[in-house]
């Protein structure tokens, strides 16, 4: 038996009272765990067997799956929980740490960037911002982090530069006819990109940016991980799709 604390991040249906869930550890990375009876109302596991769980899990390791029994919640994230669009960050959150991590690996690092970003979310930081420096903090975990300080092809460090999504970073007004689909970005979306990447959460003051600045910074890392890692996340097209049905509310 093992109890560690963990962040459920996907659930899968197992028969007709069963569920998997995948729980991400500090101690342990990424493991699947059989939640017996967890899809019966009255069953203890109900409660606790359903994505962005947070608490201290009571099981046992197996060679494949293995079994939880028990867990205690360390924080609901109801603030989280009661908001979709809320809902709809954390959800993309945990299915990139799914879809970056492997069974078994486990990184403190990585550990810590999920509770903390979802964590600072539930204590009422912009979930979209919040998102995106989780995405750009976890792109050297999918071996594609781009060059955002200097231009990719001459090196030039000042100026104006446009995003190669092919190249892997920042194009100079000189070398952007390298790449006619290479993104152009407002000053503010060029500064903060290499901030999101690098800054410490624990350092986060109060943070709000303009929609559309958000929005080309949304566009571009997730371009970038479907185009260099083939990472499309499900969560992003329900978020946008969310977006859209809200721009024609009156």
């Amino acid at each position: 038996m093992v109890k560690a604390e963990g962040i459920i991040i996907r659930t899968t249906d197992y028969g007709e009272t069963n569920k998997i869930v995948t729980l991400y550890t500090k101690e342990f990375g990424k493991i699947g765990l059989m939640a017996r009876g967890a899809k019966k109302p009255k069953s203890e596991l109900s409660a606790i067997s359903h994505v962005l769980f947070y608490g201290l899990c009571l099981f046992r390791k197996g060679r494949g799956l293995g079994v939880l029994y028990q867990a205690e919640s360390l924080n609901p994230f109801r603030s989280i929980l009661e908001n979709i669009e809320i809902t709809g960050y954390a959800a993309l959150i945990v299915e990139l740490t799914d879809r970056l991590t492997e069974d078994g690996l486990p990184s403190q690092a990585i550990y810590h960037l999920l509770k903390d970003t979802l964590l600072l979310m539930e204590k009422g930081k912009d979930p979209a911002v919040m998102s995106a420096i989780f995405a750009m903090k976890m792109l050297p975990q999918a071996g594609i982090d781009p060059e955002l300080t200097h231009c990719v092809r001459c090196g030039k460090q000042k100026g104006r530069y446009r995003f190669s999504i092919v190249e892997g970073g920042y194009l100079c007004d000189e070398c952007a006819p390298t790449d006619r689909y290479a993104i152009e970005m407002s000053g503010a979306v060029q500064k903060l990109l290499p901030i999101m990447r690098l800054v410490p959460l624990e350092r986060l003051g109060k943070v709000s940016l303009k929609a559309k600045t958000i929005g080309m910074i949304e566009t571009i890392i997730y371009a970038y991980y479907e185009q260099n890692a083939g990472i499309k996340l499900r969560s992003r097209k329900f978020i946008e799709q969310l977006s859209k049905f809200r721009t024609r509310d009156p």
